[in-house]
């Protein structure tokens, strides 16, 4: 039988040695006793799974709102997909594929509902009460708002994974951190691990977004052909000539995220060879990001991106929804704000301490597409019941 110590000791022999060991952990805020057989990032990976925010992932809208058809993906799916990508990246660079994972598996937990509407909308509303960015919520809720033990708040998460999720934020600044991230300001950058899950989590909703898109009839394979990158994957001598459009589709995407995917590990490999990266504090204070794609992979990404920008994330059906998203979190806010009596009572009682709106914040951006969509006409229907 594995003990834990054999898997520790194991780890320190097999990872490269700017991979990130569990046994060289920075530990928990709150001081726990380890596990007999696991490790501690496999700790924070299950109790992340089994957390109510995780659970909720699944009727979070990605691009589409759940509504529209089961087959689109929601927060939860391409949680999954950034998650299979990022361990698949650590296992072929000798990295800790359990702290990959487990930094990909929290990285989406403080998505508002209703996508990039969602997280607009609030943080327009949270502008003059402390501001709002999804993975500051994110590091909020695995530090204070899930409530699954009785000895301290939150998950009480390792060190590193808590900093993949702080240094995955945009308004991450070491030089001028914010108080929700001062703890993580002593190196500029996350360990090789995070750094993989921020491309992973890139590389997973391009594709995604694509199959998506064709699904939706809101791009063609012909507009495709026209996108560098797709054009490059499907001319590979491996691509059978004749497929039914169905098979161009999977066939494509699963070209396209193998070629983001074996450009990274080179560049990776490539670049910890050149800067002579001997531990992951090195990696922490390195001259520059280590997992960046070459610099045709970011033109060819670019270029991607802007053409999902143009034909799927502007187009009529997303942005009508993404109004009514807004119209509808600007009600329930103001509703609330108005008559905070309305509110639950827990989160009345974190009113109380934090004030209304931050409790308001952190009550709406819970919510699932669905709930928001319910609790509003609960508050403005009279024919519904409470």
């Amino acid at each position: 039988m594995r003990t834990r110590q054999a898997y520790l000791d194991g780890e320190r022999a097999a990872l490269a040695p700017y991979a990130s060991k569990a046994s060289e952990s920075r530990g928990r805020v709150h001081p726990e006793a380890e596990h007999p057989l696991r490790s501690p990032y496999e700790r924070d990976r299950d109790r992340i799974v089994h957390s109510s925010a995780f659970r909720r992932l699944e009727y979070k809208t990605q691009v589409f709102v759940n509504h529209e058809g089961d087959y689109y993906r929601t927060r939860l799916t391409h949680t999954l997909e950034a998650a299979q990508i990022a361990r698949s990246l650590a296992r072929f660079l000798r990295l800790n594929e359990d702290l990959a994972e487990a930094v990909a598996l929290a990285h989406d937990l403080g998505h508002p509902p209703f996508g990039h509407a969602g997280e607009q909308t609030l943080r327009h509303l949270m502008a003059e009460h402390g501001g709002f960015e999804h993975t500051r919520q994110g590091l909020r809720v695995v530090d204070r708002l899930e409530e699954r033990y009785p000895d301290f708040p939150g998950l009480n998460l390792t060190w590193e994974v808590r900093e993949g999720l702080a240094k995955h934020s945009k308004e991450f600044d070491p030089r001028q951190p914010l108080p929700d991230f001062v703890e993580f300001a002593d190196a500029p950058y996350p360990s090789l691990e995070a750094q993989l899950v921020d491309i992973c989590d890139e590389i997973a909703y391009n594709a995604h977004d694509i199959d998506d898109g064709l699904t939706a009839g809101m791009i063609t394979l012909d507009q495709l052909e026209r996108v560098e990158i797709w054009s490059r994957v499907r001319r590979q001598p491996e691509q059978p000539a004749h497929l039914s459009p169905e098979q161009i589709k999977y066939l494509g995407v699963r070209a396209l995220i193998n070629a983001q995917v074996d450009d990274l590990l080179h560049a990776v490999e490539a670049r910890a060879a050149e800067w002579g990266l001997a531990s992951a504090a090195d990696v922490r204070r390195a001259p520059g990001r280590v997992a960046v794609p070459s610099e045709a992979m970011q033109g060819l990404a670019a270029e991607l991106r802007e053409f999902l920008h143009t034909e799927v994330y502007h187009n009529y059906r997303v942005y009508r929804m993404s109004i009514k998203a807004r119209r509808l979190l600007e009600d329930l806010f103001r509703l609330y704000r108005e008559e905070p009596g309305q509110l639950p009572p827990p989160v009345r009682a974190r009113a109380a301490s934090e004030g209304l709106e931050r409790a308001l914040c952190d009550y709406l951006a819970a919510l699932t597409d669905r709930e928001a969509i319910e609790e509003h006409r609960r508050l403005l229907d009279p024919s519904v019941t409470a």
